[in-house]
């Protein structure tokens, strides 16, 4: 048993969209993970200092160059340059608390606007604040933020000037407000935009990470379908050939020396199977060592039961042909099966195959005599589950049953491609083979 790994710390790979599909670009996974959020080692979510420290360097440097370009504001004092500061620093907490950061940078820099500054790059906080609001899912705060900086700034500018510094000031013209609107506009539909990417990635991510579980599945009902069928036919002779040897080993030891010797080959066979099965778990997109059993080996079942004690006749119809690796596969174990279940729960001693070759499906029918064997037989209940599982991956289908003049009755229908039909080897007419 492996040891289990214990949980390790949710990290930037756990996103929706990590590990799943093609990466994105460098650009985008950086500014959604500075937007989102990152989880720090002991899961605390950390915050984002070098960003906010590098914007509040770019908003101090532009606001002191736009600040000598501009005439008629208020010059770039200690309390500006405070207030600067103040309005980057409320980005902090904008992973964990997007709705306060937001607002905050919108106020901060509407007090900057309302002091009579000189118009800057301290939108940009804002816009920052905007995107990681509408990204984490906020849109009606990043909206009413921004709408509250563009009302604001409208009040300032057009009525409440005259009692604000800097002393003298003139309303501003209409054509700089339909400016900042634009600008109001184009920040909002970026934001959006992004958000709307970020849930396609999120989305697709969790649809291949869905894919990639139901594949995983898939994979492994196939593996314990090929462990069962493997296992329950060898073990079924080995437990008939073993309570013949016990029963034989002082009254005829020659034939229970003849049991322990189908023992030994029905034993081989099986660790053989396993084997191949076990390499291409531990070995995913190799080939196989050996080609998968087909209905080339039905000879092979034949000589199994009859080791078994079970007197198996075999008859075909139509023209036999190359069937795909799949189907082969699958009708080989479905008969498998079949044969298995006759040996562990009838009492008959024979058994009847068909094989029926139509130009596109292959119909398979296993017969007993009956009656139903007494006790317990040792099964695990799954044979026919896994023939239907089999048979329903092709598109086929199986019905078992009991047959209504005793007995009991499988019949797999399996579709089939069109391939090139082998060579006959045997007359089109039903034949039996004692």
């Amino acid at each position: 048993m492996e040891e289990q790994q214990p949980p390790r710390p949710a990290g930037p790979d756990d996103r929706p969209w990590a590990g799943h599909g093609p990466p994105l670009p460098p650009w985008a996974r950086k500014w959604v993970l500075a937007q989102g959020g990152g989880v720090g080692p002991r899961g605390r979510s950390r915050l984002p200092w070098p960003s906010t420290l590098l914007l509040a360097v770019v908003v101090l440097g532009g606001s002191t160059v736009a600040a000598r370009n501009q005439s008629g504001h208020a010059s770039l004092d200690v309390f500006a340059r405070l207030l600067l500061v103040a309005t980057c620093a409320a980005l902090l907490p904008r992973r964990r608390h997007p709705v306060a950061a937001v607002f905050g940078a919108a106020g901060g820099a509407l007090l900057y606007l309302g002091a009579g500054y000189p118009y800057g790059p301290v939108f940009l906080a804002v816009a920052v604040g905007c995107f990681a609001a509408i990204v984490a899912g906020h849109r009606r705060a990043a909206w009413s933020a921004v709408a509250l900086l563009w009302l604001g700034h409208v009040l300032v500018a057009h009525w409440l000037y005259r009692w604000l510094p800097p002393s003298g000031d003139r309303p501003a013209p209409w054509e700089q407000e339909l400016a900042v609107a634009a600008w109001v506009l184009a920040v909002v539909a970026i934001a959006e935009l992004t958000r709307v990417r970020r849930e396609q990635w999120a989305r697709a991510g969790a649809e291949r990470a869905a894919a990639d579980r139901r594949r995983a599945d898939e994979e492994r009902l196939r593996i314990a379908r090929e462990l069962h069928d493997v296992l329950a036919h060898s073990i079924s002779v080995i437990n008939v050939q073993a309570g013949v040897g016990l029963a034989l080993l002082d009254s005829d030891p020659e034939q229970a020396r003849t049991a322990l010797t189908t023992i030994k080959s029905a034993s081989k066979e099986a660790l053989g199977e396993v084997r191949q099965v076990l390499d291409t778990l531990r070995a995913p997109g190799e080939a196989p060592r050996s080609p998968a059993p087909g209905l080339d080996r039905l000879p092979e079942l034949v000589e199994q039961a009859a080791a078994a004690g079970l007197a198996v006749a075999t008859a075909t119809s139509g023209a036999p042909r190359t069937l795909p690796p799949g189907a082969d596969l699958a009708a080989f174990r479905i008969v498998q099966e079949a044969l298995t279940n006759v040996v562990r729960h009838s009492g008959s001693r024979t058994a009847r195959v068909v094989l029926g070759y139509a130009p596109d499906v292959l119909e398979l029918r296993v017969d007993d005599d009956g009656p139903a064997g007494s006790g317990d037989a040792g099964g695990s209940g799954n044979g026919l589950i896994g023939m239907r599982e089999r048979a329903a991956a092709l598109g086929g289908t199986i019905e078992a049953g009991p047959r209504p003049d005793g007995g009991f009755r499988v019949v797999a229908r399996l579709p089939l491609t069109p391939t090139a039909p082998a060579p006959p080897t045997s007359p089109a007419a039903p034949r039996e083979t004692p």
